[in-house]
C-alpha cells in the first residue's frame, strides 16, 4: 500500500533582532539559492519571497524530512551561503525559531498570491503586527514573553 499525504506550510522566519538588511537588489539571488536547497530535500517550493527583516515561503517537504530539521537546513545553509556571498553585509543571521503554520488544497492560491505581493502589503503593516496576526488566525496561543526575542 502507498502513503499519500498533502501538507502545505506555510514558513516564515526573520533576521536576528529583525534587522532590516535583506536588501532587495540581492534577495532574488538568496531566494534561488534558497529554492536550491528545498529541491536538494526532494520538497516543492510553490512560493518564496521577503522584505528587509523577514521571508516567507509556502512548500510542501517530502515524507522523510522532519519540519524542525528542514527549517534548521534552510536557515543554516543560507547564513552561510550570504556570508559566504557578501550581499548583505549587515546580515548578523537568522532570528531564533520560525512559524510553520499548514493549510489546506483551497488555501494554496491565495497564501501563494498573499507572498508573492509582500513588498506591497508591509507598506500597510509591519513585521511584529503581520507575524501577531498570522498566528492569532491560525489559533496558535503566544507565549508573549518569548514572541519575538532573540
Amino acid at each position: 500500500m502507498s502513503s499519500y499525504r498533502q501538507i502545505y506550510y506555510h514558513l516564515v522566519f526573520r533576521t536576528k533582532n529583525s534587522q532590516r538588511v535583506l536588501f532587495e537588489d540581492g534577495r532574488s539571488s538568496l531566494f534561488g539559492y534558497i529554492w536550491g536547497i528545498v529541491k536538494e530535500k526532494q520538497s516543492h517550493l510553490y512560493r518564496i519571497n521577503g522584505v528587509e527583516d523577514h521571508i516567507h515561503l509556502l512548500t510542501d517537504l517530502h515524507l522523510s524530512i522532519a519540519l524542525a530539521d528542514f527549517v534548521r537546513d534552510i536557515k543554516t545553509a543560507s547564513s552561510s551561503w550570504i556570508k559566504d556571498q557578501g550581499g548583505f553585509p549587515l546580515f548578523n543571521g537568522w532570528g531564533v525559531g520560525y512559524c510553520a503554520l499548514t493549510c489546506g488544497y483551497q488555501d494554496k492560491d491565495g497564501i501563494i498570491e498573499y507572498i508573492k505581493n509582500q513588498q506591497s502589503h508591509h507598506k500597510k503593516e509591519t513585521f511584529r503586527a503581520e507575524y501577531e496576526r498570522l498566528l492569532i488566525e491560525s489559533g496558535v496561543d503566544i507565549d508573549y514573553r518569548y514572541f519575538l526575542n532573540d
